[in-house]
């Protein structure tokens, strides 16, 4: 693995060889096998310089991302080995949207110091194929998505209500709730991987002000434009990571989101018991705009 991406990143066999710490003969014949071994021809040889070919490329890419996944499995197993005797991996998208979770492992291994907590901030998708695939053991999801799972165990954790975002100069932030009225003439980012609760919402805003507004792609893509001035947006409350780089506004709407942790029923243990209890707890007692 270290042989192909090392020479797939200099493009040259002699400077990885070096790089890597081995001769360059040793080097070309390894390859030699591994290309061998694949099935495919995995660089062009062009007189002494070589380059990708397009299955060599994509073999890279696969192999990058398994080297990282690799290192990751390689650290935690160190962690295991030196500290901890087992662990919890609990999978969620952004790091705002389990806030308190930090203040949760310290009190957490206060009480259980030989198991560890292992965040997983990955994509919706990746994490909740993982779960399923038992690779983890707790994820954080909206209670109308959890309940499509199967053989889980649902546990309430906090209701996330739908804000404005904005810009602290903006007029709209010196409201204490900001209404559908108070959107007329601005400029709405909409989409940006939205989902269907909050589409709900942004949907009734166009339909029932004039109101100017185009697709966003993310939601990084959506906090640049607020940042320069060029749009305004809803956004639930649990993507606020409360930096306070922009104003973020109640908005009056039905719509909200309830987030749930979610086990797996064969595989509930005392500890992620009390994992989900102090979670529970900081969630019970915030203060934050959720």
């Amino acid at each position: 693995m270290d042989y192909i991406i090392e020479t797939a990143k200099t493009l040259n066999l002699s400077r990885a060889a070096e790089n890597l710490y081995i001769s360059q003969p040793s080097l070309s014949y390894q390859i030699k096998v591994i290309e061998e071994e694949v099935g495919f021809p995995i660089f062009d040889r062009i007189g002494k310089s070589i380059r990708l070919t397009p299955a060599g490329q994509q073999l890279v890419t696969s192999l990058q991302r398994l080297s990282v996944e690799l290192q990751f499995a390689i650290e935690q197993a160190q962690n295991m080995g030196e500290k901890y005797r087992d662990s919890i991996r609990i999978g969620y998208a952004t790091r705002s949207s389990l806030y308190y979770l930090p203040q949760a492992i310290k009190a957490f291994e206060e009480k259980h110091p030989q198991i560890q907590i292992v965040p997983e901030i990955q994509p919706p998708n990746g994490y909740r194929t993982a779960f399923l695939q038992k690779e983890l053991d707790m994820i954080l999801l909206p209670r109308e998505e959890a309940e499509k799972l199967n053989g889980v165990t649902i546990h309430p954790l906090y209701t996330s209500h739908i804000y404005l975002l904005c810009q602290h100069k903006d007029p709209l932030a010196k409201l204490n709730r900001v209404t559908v009225q108070d959107l007329a003439g601005r400029t709405l980012l909409v989409n940006g991987g939205s989902s269907k609760t909050l589409r709900k919402a942004q949907q009734r805003v166009l339909e029932t002000v004039p109101i100017h507004y185009y697709n966003s792609p993310t939601h990084d893509f959506t906090m640049i434009q607020v940042a320069s001035d060029k749009a305004i947006c809803l956004s639930p409350g649990y993507l606020n990571d409360h930096n306070g780089e922009f104003a973020w506004i109640p908005f009056d709407c039905p719509e909200h989101f309830e987030l749930v942790l979610v086990t797996h029923q064969d595989k509930t243990s005392p500890a992620i018991q009390d994992l989900i209890g102090i979670l529970k707890d900081w969630y019970a007692k915030s203060d934050l705009n959720l």
